[in-house]
């Protein structure tokens, strides 16, 4: 008896464990969340806690990357490696398919009109292509208020808007190309001079001479390629290998101002990069130097307002056309490698584009060498219209570090002080320089902060002006950034020298009207569509166009995902290294816009360019949507 009485009480114990409510979780403070780099988002927006498996792991995640299958679902990626030959043969197979119409036959609509006739790469095939052209798309061509015709006729994805195969426009307005609000563009004769190694660099080459920096160079190989925005890539060329020298292309898939699509022949014999040893017979006595090699008087470089800094893969002209929109006062384009520029490539020279509404303009280049940096900024005054040059000090990407640009040039002060004193001595334009404010990755610097002890020096070189990078090259989005250093080096630079901060996001017009914008998601979707009409002026509004603009825009979505809207937090403003918990927003669209997968990101990218393409792919470059990842950035 007394052993089933203490049975009964047991199983009477176990029930009423079973049956008591389980302890009430402490919720952490939004102080305690911030402490840990969370976002404090009301608890009235969290999700509840995700079901896990059985290992642990959440049984669903966030995918980094999406294809999209013929039923429209996201699919894994298996990717097929191939050889450059088969994937080279693949791109002529489909140039000469009815997907690729001749951009001069598919402009006018005859195939009269192509002057290489049989021997062009493209097709001609009119009837092939209509049949196989994707439905248009909603809305109107986006050259409506321009005059002329449309510049893709046929190929248009709006050509429904378009009243004849000419192109012109249904209501009677006239049309034409957007693109003609666009300055900085490569010129045919000027691309070829550097092609075949004939440009002149008086200037450069004078500067480099007064201060002792003219060497004897090392010839190289060229590898040429072409970035996303032209969607090639080529290989090594040799003088003269040029296919079609010359031809006029209209759409995406060469240079967007009728300079050739084809791969650019390069002269092998190239002598523009590299520094060997210092030629002292060649150093001119100070006598003899002349006052335009002496440091210029230049006009202060004046970016005293909003700046809208470089962002690969996303800083580029449509962005930065909507930042002016924001209330940007100075914008600045893509970091461009110089040695890219030295070789005509048209891919990279699209990087220096201007449109006219960018009303203080500067270009960011990268380069390791005094003699490349100081001739392509004489290239840049000589050939384009900017405000200020910038030299990229800063660059964390490991294929720039590891050939001694970007942040690697901290690592060698003298090479630093050779490359800004020869490229400011080269022109009249202002030249600032970007920088981080710590290594971290050689042992003999890391922990070092580096750039206090430079700054009065940076301001004697000849730079007129310098951005700080408030993250060291590991950090990335990772941290924020340090202002109290940054403040530690405006304070120990020369009042002739320029300091500008940066490193954490903020939106133009917050800045511009004071406050903190609690902005709807039809408020950032009427942005994105911004976006996309200055996108599909600038690449075009043909299939490529169209597919080129959905890429950026989708690099883009990468970065604002991680935008919390103010009307979410406890706390305001948020921080870029905030971990945001899973979170509903106050509609599905906002909802959808704070996912980190990239289907929803295509999902977006649908309502505003149409359906993808069958078997579309995406994988953000930068991993932006992370935040501890050594990659991420």
């Amino acid at each position: 008896m007394g052993d089933q009485k203490t049975l009964d009480n047991n199983t009477s114990n176990d029930i009423s464990a079973a049956d008591a409510p389980a302890p009430a979780q402490v919720q952490p403070t939004a102080e305690e969340l911030v402490a840990k780099a969370i976002a404090p988002v009301k608890r009235d927006f969290l999700r509840p806690p995700p079901d896990r498996t059985c290992d642990g792991r959440e049984s669903s995640k966030a995918d980094d990357k999406a294809t999209v299958a013929n039923d429209g679902v996201s699919a894994p990626i298996l990717k097929e490696k191939k050889s450059k030959r088969q994937l080279k043969r693949e791109r002529r197979q489909e140039q000469k398919s009815a997907l690729h119409i001749c951009p001069v036959v598919g402009k006018s609509g005859k195939v009269s009109s192509c002057p290489y006739n049989e021997k062009c790469r493209f097709s001609h095939d009119l009837e092939a292509f209509k049949a196989q052209k994707p439905d248009d798309l909603e809305g109107i061509c986006p050259f409506i208020n321009s005059e002329g015709p449309c510049p893709y006729g046929l190929a248009c994805r709006f050509a429904g808007t378009h009243n004849d195969d000419n192109g012109e426009v249904a209501n009677g307005a006239n049309n034409g190309d957007n693109r003609k609000n666009e300055m900085n563009v490569l010129k045919k004769d000027v691309q070829k001079l550097l092609w075949k190694n004939k440009m002149k660099f008086p200037k450069a080459d004078a500067a480099l001479k007064l201060l002792g920096l003219l060497a004897r160079t090392r010839p190289f190989t060229i590898n040429i390629t072409f970035s996303h925005e032209y969607g090639r890539v080529g290989k090594n060329k040799k003088m003269g290998d040029n296919d079609n020298d010359g031809q006029i292309v209209a759409n995406g898939s060469g240079d967007v101002d009728g300079n050739s699509c084809c791969k650019a022949p390069v002269d092998s014999s190239n002598k523009l990069d590299g520094v060997a040893e210092v030629l002292e017979e060649d150093k001119p006595d100070e006598a003899d130097v002349g006052d335009e090699l002496r440091p210029p008087k230049k006009t202060k470089c004046s970016v005293d307002e909003t700046c809208s800094a470089p962002l690969n893969d996303v800083g580029n002209l449509p962005h930065r056309r909507v930042c002016k929109v924001l209330g940007a006062d100075v914008t600045c384009g893509e970091m461009a490698m110089c040695t890219n520029l030295l070789q005509g490539q048209a891919s990279e020279w699209a990087l220096l584009r201007r449109h006219s509404s960018e009303d203080f303009f500067g270009v960011q280049i990268c380069g390791a060498y005094p003699d490349t940096v100081a001739r392509t900024v004489e290239l840049i005054e000589q050939h384009c219209t900017v405000d200020f040059i910038d030299i990229n000090m800063g660059c964390p990407i490991d294929i720039v570090v590891n050939k001694g640009a970007g942040s690697a040039l901290l690592t060698k002060p003298m090479r630093m002080k050779s490359v800004v004193e020869a490229s400011s001595r080269a022109v009249d334009t202002p030249v600032t320089i970007k920088i981080i404010i710590l290594l971290g990755t050689n042992r003999l610097f890391r922990g070092q902060n580096r750039i206090d002890s430079l700054i009065q020096d940076i301001g004697n070189w000849g730079a007129s002006a310098v951005t700080i990078h408030g993250r060291t090259r590991q950090q990335r989005y990772s941290k924020l950034a340090d202002w109290d250093y940054v403040y530690q080096c405006t304070r120990a630079a020369p009042s002739s020298l320029q300091v500008l901060g940066n490193g954490d996001p903020w939106i133009f017009t917050e800045i511009k009207e004071q406050r903190h914008w609690d902005i709807s998601s039809g408020e950032r979707l009427n942005i994105l569509k911004d976006y996309v009409r200055f996108g599909l002026e600038h690449w075009g509004s043909d299939s490529k166009g169209v597919e080129t603009t959905r890429h950026f825009l989708l690099e883009w979505l990468s970065y604002t995902c991680r935008y919390i809207p103010v009307g979410l937090l406890d706390v305001i403003p948020q921080r870029i290294n905030w971990r945001p918990p899973s979170y509903f927003g106050r509609d599905e669209l906002e909802t959808l816009m704070a996912s980190d997968s990239a289907a929803d990101w295509i999902r977006i990218s649908e309502m505003l360019l149409g359906k993808v393409p069958s078997g579309f792919t995406f994988a953000p470059k930068h991993k932006s949507n992370a935040y501890d990842r050594a990659e991420n950035g």
